[in-house]
């Protein structure tokens, strides 16, 4: 399993940029699998603890049970648009993709779902310098840091 922690590790600057970017709001926009393989988008909780990326759910969501399912997921900041004079200052987007891991809470009142991420790969789209481009960094555990850019 690749923790949060593994990821930063490897990657500091990286990876606090990306967290810089996550951290801006609490919701985020989580993609998983229906029962028949299609895919079902919706807002969810995220948050960086101890090393781990951490998500709650409501007992029995739709969300939770796919994730039970079909531990395959994809997560997205939130977004904010770029500046209009100065789009090349947009923070970015970032996501993570990976698998869940269901974590069990040690309180037996707490009927919540929680999950560890296995991170497969995280991904960091910018504006680039001159605003006439994209950059895209992205990392993944068995081949590292990658940036590419995009007319």
């Amino acid at each position: 399993m690749t923790s949060w922690n593994d990821f930063a590790s490897a990657e500091p600057d990286f990876s606090r940029r990306v967290l810089d970017i996550f951290e801006t709001q609490k919701h985020m926009t989580m993609a998983t699998l229906r029962r028949d393989g299609s895919p079902r988008i919706s807002g969810t909780e995220a948050q960086f603890v101890d090393g781990e990326l951490v998500l709650g759910m409501m007992p029995g969501s739709l969300k939770a049970r796919d994730l039970t399912r079909d531990p395959r997921l994809a997560l997205h900041s939130p977004t904010f648009d770029a500046p209009e004079n100065d789009p090349s200052g947009w923070s970015g987007d970032a996501k993570i993709a990976g698998l869940a891991v269901e974590s069990f809470d040690k309180d037996p009142d707490d009927e919540s779902h929680r999950f560890l991420v296995d991170i497969q790969e995280v991904v960091l789209t910018k504006v680039g310098t001159p605003a006439d481009h994209l950059v895209i960094e992205s990392w993944r555990p068995d081949s590292g840091l990658r940036r590419r850019q995009r007319q």
